[in-house]
């Protein structure tokens, strides 16, 4: 019953079910214990298909191997590992018990738990990332592409240390994270895709798998072909960790891109800024006691998932060290990996919807930046009178920036009326003394920028998307 779900512990299973079914049931779909075991069965499937075109056992036997596989459910196995004390050799004797008496020697035939385990891990980290994580990330990325390009022209202060800084344009800033999340996510689908696997046995040295074949590593390739992984340049008991180190790491890198965003534009809808805005449904209640307030949760929230789950990586990063060929301290830990993954998609949700329903406020940013106008001409001033041959430009116009503030007038009148800077002011070109009157222009290549960003990513994001 849908209702059951409020009796699970952890909010990824019954708040973020709630909020979002749809992407849920993507998670569900992949990231689930059911999707790992269904994992677990493949390899075990491509296993004893490889000993038959080997010619180890009939076709016959991986036939009905294949089949017994689709079969088997978790909460068998789970049973069956009341008995066994072993989650693996519970799944290899449900798959036993369904198939003929000459099929079963074949079962798990040569593999330890950990050849099974990890390419299982390898098959199921791949798969979501290619048909949950990049699709989401990729609509994410269209929604900021547009934002980018529709704002390419916007003219906003560039902020520094929390400070008005120089001119940019509000497209420019978020083509920085067009560039950012699309950085990531090809690191993202390029880990996702060096994900190894093996079927080296016990301690990698293929011990048993050369007890048949003269070239067990071929055989090895052999197996992880059937599934699309390759094998670990060398393994022990498992497949080094870097592997799955360096892809969780782009998915955590990943998700602190989208945490940046969402502090951004957090901070940009604070009330004496208020540049930006989250859309505002009229039923929605801001505050449980200011019927007043507009708060921007959704952003928060998503700097909160990054928060939770941002701290797992160093976890990944202890799961590095494993004694000699093996031990067990990573078998607790490295199951909670799928929810680093589950918090990435669904952050690129939520950012997603809210990225769609942003409220820029144009006014706003032309009335913040007018804050700021006629002290922003510091820079391209210094810089110009520099060019113009003035020996220590920076110095002079930083005591001009300070007596403006004393004195409660403007920068450029006090620049026009020192007869000391005359002489340099008359060797700038027309357009260069244009800037210095209208500070607006003083924003560099910030638009085209925004467009070119926007072009480049437009067109890798395709190729990306559809890279399985």
């Amino acid at each position: 019953m849908e209702s059951d779900m409020f009796q699970n512990i952890s909010p990824l299973d019954h708040r973020y079910r709630a909020s979002d079914p749809e992407l849920a049931a993507q998670l569900r779909e992949h990231l689930s214990e059911d999707a790992f075991v269904r994992c677990q069965l493949e390899v075990e499937a491509a296993l004893t298909e490889t000993l038959a075109a080997r010619g180890l056992c009939r076709p016959e036997a991986a036939e009905a191997v294949r089949r017994a596989a689709r079969d088997v459910t978790p909460a068998e196995i789970y049973e069956r590992e009341r008995t066994t004390r072993h989650n693996v050799r519970a799944l290899v004797n449900a798959i036993r018990d369904r198939v003929p008496e000459d099929a079963r020697p074949y079962v798990h035939f040569t593999a330890t738990s950990m050849d099974i385990l990890d390419t299982a891990r390898a098959l199921q980290y791949r798969r979501v990332t290619q048909r949950v994580l990049l699709p989401r990330l990729g609509r994410l990325l269209e929604v900021w592409i547009r934002i980018a390009r529709r704002e390419a022209n916007t003219l906003q202060i560039g902020r520094t240390h929390g400070q008005h800084a120089v001119p940019i344009t509000f497209g420019f800033a978020v083509a920085g994270y067009v560039e950012r999340l699309g950085g990531r996510m090809e690191v993202l689908s390029l880990s996702a895709a060096n994900l190894r696997g093996k079927m080296a046995g016990a301690v990698g040295a293929y011990n048993a798998a050369a007890l048949f074949f003269s070239d067990p590593e071929s055989f090895e390739r052999e197996v992880l072909a059937r599934l699309g992984l390759e094998p670990a340049g060398h393994a022990t008991q498992i497949v080094p960790p870097e592997y799955a180190t360096d892809f969780v790491h782009a998915a955590v890198s990943c998700l602190g891109v989208l945490a940046n965003f969402a502090d951004d534009m957090r901070h940009l809808q604070r009330t004496e800024i208020g540049e930006t805005g989250e859309a505002f449904d009229p039923l929605q209640v801001g505050s449980s006691t200011m019927p007043h307030k507009r708060n921007p949760w959704n952003f928060e929230h998503v700097k909160s998932l990054w928060k939770t789950f941002m701290p797992r990586m160093i976890t990944v990063y202890m799961d590095q060290i494993s004694e000699h060929q093996r031990d067990l301290t990573n078998s607790a830990s490295s199951r909670f990996i799928v929810e680093v993954l589950a918090g990435l998609a669904l952050a690129a949700a939520r950012l997603e919807r809210e990225s769609e329903r942003l409220v820029v406020d144009r006014d706003a940013m032309a009335r913040n930046f007018a804050l700021s106008r006629d002290m922003i001409i510091a820079e391209p001033l210094y810089i110009l009178l520099a060019s113009a041959g003035h020996p220590d430009a920076h110095e002079a116009v930083r005591r001009l920036t300070l007596e403006a503030e004393r004195v409660r007038r403007p920068l450029g009148e006090l620049v026009r009326e020192d007869p000391a800077l005359k002489t340099y002011l008359d060797r700038l070109l027309p357009e260069q003394r244009d800037v210095l009157a209208r500070p607006e222009r003083y924003a560099g290549i910030a638009a085209q920028k925004a467009l070119d960003i926007c072009d480049r990513w437009e067109q890798r994001l395709s190729a990306l998307i559809s890279n399985e």
